[in-house]
């Protein structure tokens, strides 16, 4: 299903860049008969009348982009990732919910450019350890790594461990105990010693290959 559902998605946006590029002019909306049969027709898998719901429903994407301003995206790319909401709102569309596809379509769209923002608002908030701060009094440049007093790649490999080892730690109550046991002895998560196997192995009674 997702396998397909890309493929769909790739096709439909080569076709689709021909409208972001304003080389083609948005189909006008289709007539409640007209979408019904489109509709049928796609549920019977013809490919042309998903098409045709798609392109018709293109106006909707321009609608709903001028709303929105994410940091780092031009209004194309607003609308590159618009109709990828098209595509899947048209691929998932029920007719027995109730909803008409222009309002299903609309939401599919929006949430599609939510995420967007989202992805967008979530990266300004990270914070760089080379990111400078200022400068020194010699006028040298000054980062997160600086203050720490430490080379910004052992830095950030500590950083990297430290949520590596609290992300083991959360996972760590899933396991039975005696696969607990092994993973803390061997990786020293409990006392930062890393014990070998031979001895992991006598205290449990069981192979080292086991272990």
């Amino acid at each position: 299903m997702i396998s397909a559902l890309l493929t769909w998605i790739i096709k439909d946006c080569l076709l689709l860049l021909g409208y972001i590029s304003g080389r083609q002019n948005f189909q006008k909306p289709l007539t409640a008969a007209e979408e019904a049969a489109a509709l049928d027709a796609m549920a019977r898998g013809d490919e042309d009348a998903r098409q045709k719901l798609i392109e018709h429903n293109m106006r909707l994407i321009v609608h709903i982009a001028r709303k929105y301003k994410v940091p780092g995206c031009t209004f194309d790319d607003l609308i590159s990732i618009g109709a990828i909401g098209l595509i899947k709102a048209v691929q998932s569309y029920k007719r027995e919910a109730g909803t008409s596809l222009s309002t299903y379509a609309a939401r599919c769209i929006e949430n599609e450019i939510l995420m967007c923002l989202r992805q967008s608002r979530k990266q300004q908030a990270d914070i760089s350890l080379n990111e400078p701060l200022g400068t020194d009094h010699d006028g040298n440049a000054i980062s997160f790594a600086d203050l720490l007093g430490t080379a910004p790649d052992l830095v950030e490999e500590e950083v990297r461990r430290r949520i590596t080892l609290d992300g083991v730690r959360r996972h760590l109550p899933a396991l039975p105990e005696r696969e607990r046991l092994v993973l803390s002895m061997r990786y020293g998560l409990s006392d930062g010693v890393m014990h070998p196997q031979h001895e992991i192995a006598d205290l449990l009674g069981i192979s080292r290959s086991y272990v």
